[in-house]
C-alpha cells in the first residue's frame, strides 16, 4: 500500500502537465518589421568628414599635368606691362637728371660762397643788367642819398611769425640821376610801414650802404601782380621798378652784422632789419636722387 501511494505521488505531477491531443502548441510571436525599433547607431569615429575639394572629380585636371606657359607668341602684351615698363626707366632718367643738377648746385653755391668771403668792392656807375649773375653774391659798396620819396613797400612778407614788409629805396649817387640802384634796405613790421611812424629810418644827407649784388627772387603762380599806380608791390620787378624810378635795373640788398640787440633796436625805431652776408641757397637734389 505504501508503494501504491508513492507511484500515485509522481503520477500527479506529470498529470497536470499533459496537455489535450487536439490543440497545437503555441509558437513564438515575431514582431512586425514596420514596428521594430532598434538602438541608434554610434559613429565609429569623431573625425569631421572631409569636405569634398575639386580633386574629388574624375574629370580634374592639375596645374602640374600641363607644362607651363611663360610666354606667348603671337598675343600683345596690355597696358598694364607697358606701364610697369616705363616706371623704372622713368625713375632712372629723373634720378640721373637730378645728379646732374646736384653737381650743378653745389658748383654754384661753391661760387658764391667764394664771392661773399671777399672784400667788397665799389660799385661802378654804370651796371651792365645782363652780367650781374656772373656776380651773384659779389659784396660792393656805394655812397650817395636816398630817395625816400620814392620808396616802395613789397609784401606783405613775414619775419619770425610777424608780418611786414620789404623797403626798396632807390640811391642816387654823386647828384647823377641815371646812376641810381635800387637798394633793398630791409624789412619792417606792419606797424611801422608808414614813413611817417620810423623818422629814424629816413636819414638825409650822404650814406654808405654796403650789400650784395643778387638776382631777386620770381613770383610764382599765387602771386598777384605788381600794382605801380596804387604802390602796392607783392614781388621785386626789377625793371618794372626801375622804370617807375628812373633807375638801373640793379638790386642791391643791404647787409647788417648779426647783432642781437643791434636787431632788437630796430624793430624798435622802425629802422629797416637788412639781411645776413651769407648765401641763402637750398639744396635738395640729393633727396630727389634718393627718392627717385
Amino acid at each position: 500500500m505504501s508503494v501504491g501511494r508513492a507511484s500515485a505521488c509522481l503520477l500527479r505531477p506529470l498529470q497536470n502537465q499533459q496537455r489535450s491531443i487536439g490543440r497545437s502548441v503555441p509558437k513564438w510571436t515575431q514582431p512586425s518589421p514596420s514596428t521594430t525599433r532598434f538602438p541608434p547607431r554610434r559613429p565609429f569615429s569623431n573625425t569631421p568628414r572631409r569636405p569634398k575639394q575639386a580633386a574629388d572629380d574624375p574629370g580634374f585636371t592639375s596645374v602640374l599635368d600641363n607644362p607651363p606657359e611663360l610666354v606667348r607668341s603671337g598675343r600683345k602684351h596690355g597696358p598694364g606691362l607697358i606701364i610697369l615698363a616705363i616706371i623704372p626707366i622713368t625713375a632712372f632718367i629723373l634720378g640721373t637728371w637730378q645728379v646732374k643738377r646736384l653737381a650743378w648746385k653745389t658748383d654754384l653755391i661753391a661760387k658764391c660762397e667764394d664771392r661773399i668771403v671777399r672784400p667788397p668792392l665799389p660799385l661802378p656807375p654804370r651796371v651792365d643788367p645782363d652780367a650781374i649773375a656772373d656776380f651773384d653774391y659779389r659784396r660792393v659798396y656805394m655812397t650817395g642819398r636816398f630817395r625816400h620819396d620814392q620808396e616802395m613797400l613789397i609784401g606783405p612778407r613775414m619775419r619770425e611769425g610777424e608780418q611786414g614788409y620789404i623797403v626798396v629805396t632807390p640811391l642816387e649817387r654823386d647828384g647823377d640821376d641815371g646812376a641810381k640802384v635800387l637798394v633793398n634796405r630791409g624789412w619792417v613790421s606792419k606797424k611801422n610801414a608808414d614813413q611817417r611812424k620810423r623818422p629814424a629810418s629816413v636819414p638825409t644827407g650822404d650814406v654808405r650802404v654796403e650789400g650784395m649784388l643778387r638776382q631777386p627772387w620770381k613770383k610764382n603762380m599765387f602771386t598777384p601782380d605788381n600794382r605801380p599806380d596804387k604802390k602796392e608791390f607783392y614781388f621785386p620787378d626789377v625793371k618794372q621798378m626801375a622804370a617807375l624810378t628812373g633807375s638801373q635795373a640793379v638790386w642791391i640788398e643791404q647787409t647788417i652784422q648779426p647783432d642781437y640787440f643791434e636787431i632788437l633796436d630796430c624793430l624798435d625805431r622802425g629802422i629797416p632789419i637788412g639781411r645776413a652776408a651769407e648765401v641763402n641757397l637750398r639744396n635738395t637734389h640729393a633727396q630727389y636722387i634718393f627718392t627717385w
